[in-house]
């Protein structure tokens, strides 16, 4: 822990706790609300119980599992007529737990989040072992196993080559350079979304934007935020801030909606930070950006009908959802047909669908049966969790549906536009 690190309130702050008014309009908002109809599982009862602990109640094990079950999608705040900053408070309520609840699963806590998440050359060395594992199709024996069957679907697969092999790169534009700005790349998605890093970058080429993919970036910290692990997300964020905040960039960019929200709160995370300030100023997700600027309409025709999903925290924490159908609707020859509750939660939530499967997959069930309702051939959404989320969902549930990102669809219309032009010039 930093020296001033202790200077930082880790538990739910009184001002937020007394904006709720106990409406209860955040009930039918709440995932886990409307599958287990439990007062104490909604954004209310869990907001009573922090005020019992505020005011001086024990951490007990029933009132960690209630606010362990959140999934933090924040479709509360969308709903809350009174402006709870619902999000902040959980993941308080979490680093409080942390700090003075009991010490479980600290080893495991210890070794993903705090060793292998920031570190570049452990994740590559479990790169490469997913990778082997995989490719010799061991990872399916774990189907085979009770306990591992609901999970081993959920895995993400590896993607060679890596994309670390581009961190410290600068990509120039194509044709006359408008923009200059940075791209967050993540930590798992170097490894697991290697394609779809690649596409983002070559989309925002397309746009004329120069883009640097700055060598210091670490991880962003949104899964030891969301654990309630604030002392390692704050050093990820200095590192961040570091690394990017006075690089002169117009923006920097990031295609993953868990991560943008973090990165956006940096200066909630580290309070009166200047720098973190300025730095979370410049974070876009890469649907908003693209849709702030001139986009490139030259694209060539994606015949495709497809429904989106809204990733929770680029909707709800964010609040950008007319960006992503904004793009797609520009895209030569796609169809878009929207689908029931497209904001509500698929149930991926980060490591939720590991920790919590069975909630999880209830959750997904139903968004499957708005996605097959609407006969699209595509599901696009905007967020790398969500994507696995949902492939897994077409497994389960689907009619053969393939999961885009909305870049990979602005990357094929790209694409296609430059085949035209190609095969014309034969």
């Amino acid at each position: 822990m930093a020296a001033s690190d202790a200077t930082f309130s880790d538990a739910p702050r009184r001002a937020d706790l007394d904006k709720c008014v106990h409406c209860g309009l955040c009930l039918n908002a709440c995932p886990t609300y409307r599958e287990l109809h439990v007062e104490m599982d909604s954004p209310r009862g869990r907001i009573y119980q922090m005020v019992q602990v505020s005011n001086g109640a024990p951490i007990t094990e029933s009132y960690m599992e209630h606010i362990d079950l959140c999934l933090a999608c924040r479709a509360c705040e969308t709903a809350c007529p009174s402006g709870v900053k619902y999000g902040r408070l959980v993941e308080a309520a979490r680093a409080d737990i942390v700090n003075r609840g009991p010490k479980t699963g600290s080893f495991l806590r210890t070794l993903v989040f705090e060793k292998l998440l920031p570190s570049r050359t452990l994740l590559k060395f479990a790169g490469y072992g997913m990778y082997v594992t995989q490719k010799l199709g061991l990872d399916k024996l774990g189907g085979l196993l009770p306990g591992l069957r609901a999970i081993t679907p959920l895995a993400p697969k590896v993607e060679m080559p890596f994309f670390y092999s581009q961190v410290g790169r600068v990509f120039p534009a194509n044709g006359e350079r408008k923009h200059r700005v940075a791209f967050l790349s993540g930590c798992i998605a170097n490894l697991c979304f290697a394609r779809l890093n690649e596409a983002t970058v070559r989309v925002l080429q397309a746009n004329g934007c120069e883009v640097t993919i700055p060598e210091d970036q670490t991880c962003c910290g949104a899964l030891h935020v969301h654990a309630g692990l604030r002392d390692t997300a704050r050093k990820l964020a200095r590192q961040n801030i570091k690394a990017l905040a006075d690089g002169g960039f117009e923006a920097i960019i990031t295609n993953a909606g868990g991560c943008g929200s973090t990165l956006k709160e940096y200066d909630e995370l580290l309070e009166d930070d200047p720098a973190a300030k300025r730095f979370s100023g410049l974070v876009k997700d890469v649907n908003e950006y693209l849709a702030s600027i001139e986009l490139n309409t030259k694209m060539g025709e994606v015949r495709a009908t497809v429904t989106y999903q809204d990733s929770c925290h680029l909707a709800h924490g964010q609040k950008v959802r007319s960006a992503p159908r904004q793009l797609l609707k520009q895209i030569p020859g796609v169809t878009i047909k929207e689908m029931k509750m497209s904001d509500a939660c698929c149930g991926s939530a980060g490591i939720y669908n590991v920790l919590h499967t069975d909630l999880s997959m209830s959750l997904l069930d139903k968004k499957m049966e708005s996605v097959n309702a609407t006969k699209a051939e595509r599901i696009v959404t905007a967020n790398p969790g969500c994507m696995l989320q949902l492939r897994a969902g077409v497994e389960r549930q689907g009619h053969g549906q393939r999961v885009f990102h909305v870049v990979e669809m602005l990357d094929e219309a790209y694409r296609n536009a430059n085949r035209v032009v190609s095969e014309g010039c034969v």
